[in-house]
């Protein structure tokens, strides 16, 4: 009798831990939010209990406030930092223990022009990155770092000596608990981050592989096929699938995307849905949103 309760009450603990933490077997969605000003805020946007979510805020950038001149790793706020503030970073992870927030690092423009990866030297540039990024991060209350440049003034080893040594600092110095990266399909984009992810790969945890960045009229099969190609050039990364809210690019959902997504879901290899951006979403209800986080949840959609 007493090794029949004991096995019972395993189980009834068992039980209680799975549902305290249902995210845990359910897949990762991301959404990049505070681009373009529009004021959209963190509870503008539907968050579903039962996958783990990450908001990724866009951006920050080592240029200066007036977006003119690189700053070589000294960091400033770029985003919509007065609907999302660290007060409402606070709220939103108190209201939502599935949230965590990133912060996203260069992007494609600042100013009236590219932004531009642009160190003086490795040390100066990490130096710099370190503490204006620690700084960002602790006041903010964020989880993580995005590496999002697109456009380069330094040769690839460079780049990956750089920003690899920023994620490993953060990481070692517990200022944050995860880091990711998002390549596209552009030859010199490609060339750096294939460098910072062969050398730093292993402390990298998700890829954000833009796939909207390839053509419009994209089809499914042709979106296997990118998706093969990355995740062997990304070797033992967890590739993230991607949609653009604006269906500019890629493989749109009225085309099939979650289709493709359904079809990776069940060769056990959708590591993960981001959506650029929560911006560009707030005109049409999240509908691509709501989709993402229901599939990844379990539910099935075409």
């Amino acid at each position: 009798m007493a090794i029949v309760l004991k096995v019972i009450i395993t189980l009834l603990l068992f039980q209680t831990l799975v549902q305290a933490h249902p995210s845990n077997t359910n897949g990762l969605f991301r959404e990049y939010i505070g681009a373009e000003f529009n004021n959209v805020k963190f509870s503008d946007v539907p968050i579903n209990p039962n996958v783990d979510f990450h908001f990724i805020l866009s951006f920050a950038i080592d240029y200066d406030s007036s977006g003119i001149s690189p700053t070589n790793g000294k960091f400033n706020v770029f985003w919509d930092s007065d609907n999302l503030s660290p007060s409402h970073v606070s709220s939103i992870k108190k209201f939502h223990s599935n949230v965590k927030v990133a912060v996203s690092l260069g992007g494609d423009s600042v100013g009236k022009g590219y932004a531009y990866f642009k160190p003086s030297s490795v040390d100066s540039w990490v130096s710099n990155a370190v503490s204006t990024l620690t700084s960002i991060i602790r006041k903010y209350h964020l989880d993580g770092i995005h590496i999002d440049y697109e456009h380069f003034r330094s040769d690839p080893d460079t780049f990956a000596e750089c920003t690899g040594r920023l994620i490993k600092t953060l990481k070692r110095k517990g200022v944050i608990s995860f880091a990711s990266i998002a390549p596209f399909d552009d030859d010199q984009v490609q060339s750096h981050y294939l460098a910072l992810w062969k050398k730093y790969g292993h402390f990298i945890d998700y890829v954000n592989f833009q796939f909207y960045a390839y053509d419009e009229g994209t089809t499914v099969s042709e979106f296997i096929d990118y998706f093969n190609t990355q995740s062997s050039n990304y070797h033992g990364g967890k590739v993230l699938t991607s949609v653009i809210s604006d269906g500019s690019g890629g493989l749109s959902p009225e085309k099939g995307f979650f289709t493709a997504c359904n079809t990776l879901k069940r060769q056990k290899r959708l590591h993960g849905i981001f959506v650029w951006s929560a911006d560009d979403s707030k005109k049409n209800g999240f509908r691509y949103e709501k989709r993402s986080q229901a599939l990844l949840a379990g539910h099935h959609y075409y």
